[in-house]
């Protein structure tokens, strides 16, 4: 299960009441509505909102279709935990104005704290994508997460946290909701693969790619090969397991990647990031018209692949062409400032064009920029799983990246 709701602070409370209620009639204490709404004012505006509660609710019993009243009335007592009273009066005042977002939104979190979830689901999908305040659709839309997840909605939470995603892409809390959601909808959809068709190309490609996660890099490929018996035309499979080859230690497992990549470019001309390995396979041997040829080509399907374009910049460089690799290289950069290869590659490329003060702005750029991803292939070693982000980073050489699909 996701984590727990957290509970809304204060100032999110007063942000949600709304303006004075109106009044019109007597009480029979002697005190009129306006009493009533001037004094759970004065209440607010000193911060003691547990007073303010008694003149919202003498308020609320001379005029109950203020909606001002039973708004505000329900707002203080969810923040008080008055949970079941607050539902009640939350809901009035949305039956009454249908278009307040956060009022609908609270009584929907009032709901889904109640055990209420078929309500509360209704009430927060209606609301959450109107709110404005950060942190309250925030927590309005983890909530609407854990409802959905609880219900069995994977699809539907993962709408949802993707949206949230959308408008805090760093946000931890969101991250981890997300990564939990995806990675539950992994675990179904291969249920359900290996009890619809366990002998499948796919149910084998699956567990390739699991293996694959988990380092059994021997496995994957093994796997890969049952696949491909399975179904030799399962889509992009053949460059699957050359990935899986040319990522492995074994000389053998890397020698016969090369024909992999050429079965997937065989079958699907269009699969420019197989020309490109086969590009950097041409350049580790010497060939560079062959690798240019395909680099060529990959960039002419896929203006701007970074893998091309440093590829195509390390045949210029070779051939002592420095101005023709320079622009492809800030391209790249410019394009993705973490590129860690392209910051790399330009490093050795000025040094060459005799630009040192830029020669060493670039290392540093690398430099930095190595040093984070080896901090996260710690992170992942520690859970023995492959990094998303797996790539070769043999400097020594002009060998291109070797990547593991994911």
């Amino acid at each position: 299960m996701l984590p727990a709701h957290r509970r809304l602070h204060l100032g999110i409370a007063l942000a949600i009441l709304i303006g004075s209620p109106a009044a019109s009639s007597a009480q029979a204490t002697g005190l009129t509505p306006q009493d009533h709404a001037r004094r759970a004012n004065e209440f607010l505006k000193a911060n003691q909102p547990a007073k303010a509660i008694p003149e919202f609710s003498a308020l609320v019993a001379a005029q109950p279709e203020n909606v001002d009243a039973q708004a505000n009335l329900g707002v203080l007592l969810y923040f008080q935990a008055r949970h079941s009273e607050a539902e009640p009066h939350l809901r009035k005042a949305v039956q009454l104005h249908p278009n307040l977002p956060k009022i609908q939104a609270l009584l929907g979190l009032c709901e889904y704290r109640l055990a209420n979830l078929t309500a509360a689901r209704t009430d927060l999908l209606a609301s959450v994508s109107k709110l404005t305040d950060a942190k309250f659709r925030k927590d309005a839309g983890l909530a609407l997460i854990e409802i959905e997840t609880a219900l069995g909605n994977l699809s539907e939470a993962a709408v949802t946290v993707d949206q949230l995603r959308t408008q805090s892409p760093q946000d931890p809390q969101i991250l981890y909701a997300a990564y939990r959601i995806h990675n539950d909808l992994a675990g179904e959809s291969l249920l359900s693969l290996s009890l619809a068709a366990p002998q499948s190309g796919q149910m084998q490609q699956a567990i390739a790619h699991e293996l694959e996660r988990i380092r059994d890099l021997s496995g994957a490929i093994a796997s890969f090969r049952k696949a491909i018996a399975a179904d030799p035309n399962l889509p992009g499979i053949h460059f699957e397991l050359a990935e899986a080859l040319h990522s492995s230690d074994s000389q053998s497992d890397r020698a016969a990647s090369e024909q992999e990549y050429a079965l997937s470019l065989e079958k699907n001309p269009r699969e420019v990031q197989a020309a490109v390995r086969l590009g950097d396979l041409h350049a580790d041997r010497g060939d560079l018209d062959g690798a240019a040829t395909l680099y060529q080509r990959a960039l002419t399907q896929q203006p701007g692949n970074a893998d091309a374009s440093i590829g195509l910049a390390r045949v210029f460089s070779e051939r002592n062409d420095n101005e023709k690799a320079l622009p492809l290289l800030q391209q790249v950069i410019a394009a993705d400032p973490t590129n860690m290869l392209a910051h790399f590659r330009l490093s050795a490329l000025y040094r060459k064009m005799h630009r040192p003060e830029d020669a060493r702005r670039e290392l540093a750029e690398y430099q930095k920029y190595k040093a984070i991803k080896d901090g996260l292939r710690q992170v992942y070693a520690s859970m023995r799983i492959e990094s998303p982000h797996h790539a070769a980073d043999d400097t020594t050489t002009d060998a291109a990246p070797r990547k593991v699909s994911n």
